[in-house]
């Protein structure tokens, strides 16, 4: 496996005030001390991407949407599916993952975020039925999955700050081929994504990366920055 520095992008417009922006560095430098690595991290604004990304072993989507660029984001999103390269998106970055695919994958050229284009004929992400600002919830993880493996179990209680998740009206259809869903909450709204074929490409509506703010190595972290390891190996 390749022992050099991993370089990761974060796609996302810093905010020194947003909780998750403080979390994620934090979330990665203890999972690359417990993996004993050194890892790189770089933010990127959504509207400063650079040309090129193949610099980058992986990428993390961060919450705190809408991105000055949803465009931008989207980019980062799709080259990391289309190059294999591990991907994992949170709360903001989760809907921008489903945005991606059900453009790109699905064909589907006018699916919108319902908080860009609140009249959109079809919003693939729309606004929660019960919006989930500083909130926990349950999730039960499918078993089998990369979400399960990571955690190593099935069951979690995770923070939210979100008021948007894929619209149910689309779900069946966005979950026809190789996007699957990986968790669920208590009624069995959908809150983790993951998809086939590909090495590491994991979303999740909650916040994985709070926990470490509390000191605990969040497994979402472990198992990105493992995945890298073994793409770039």
């Amino acid at each position: 496996m390749k022992t050099t520095p991993l370089h990761l992008a974060l796609i996302g417009d810093y905010n020194p005030e947003v909780i998750a922006h403080q979390a994620i560095p934090l979330a990665l430098q203890q999972a690359a001390d417990m993996l004993n690595l050194t890892v790189h991290v770089q933010w990127l604004d959504t509207d400063a991407l650079p040309e090129s990304l193949h610099g980058f072993d992986g990428f993390w989507c961060v919450p705190a949407s809408p991105y000055r660029d949803s465009d931008g984001a989207l980019r980062a999103i799709r080259f990391a599916r289309e190059h294999k390269r591990p991907f994992l998106g949170t709360c903001g970055g989760f809907q921008h993952a489903v945005l991606e695919y059900a453009r790109n994958v699905l064909g589907w050229a006018d699916a919108e975020h319902g908080e860009l284009a609140p009249n959109a004929k079809r919003a693939v992400i729309t606004p929660l039925n019960c919006a989930l600002v500083e909130a926990t919830e349950n999730v039960r993880l499918v078993p089998y999955t990369r979400a399960a493996e990571a955690y190593g179990g099935l069951d979690l209680n995770e923070g939210y700050r979100c008021r948007y998740g894929i619209n149910p009206e689309c779900l069946n259809a966005l979950l026809q081929g190789d996007l699957i869903a990986s968790g669920h909450d208590c009624t069995g709204d959908v809150r983790a994504v993951e998809l086939l074929n590909h090495p590491f490409f994991v979303a999740t509506l909650f916040q994985p990366e709070r926990a470490a703010l509390k000191g605990i190595t969040p497994p979402l972290a472990i198992a990105l920055l493992k995945a890298c390891q073994t793409v770039s190996a």
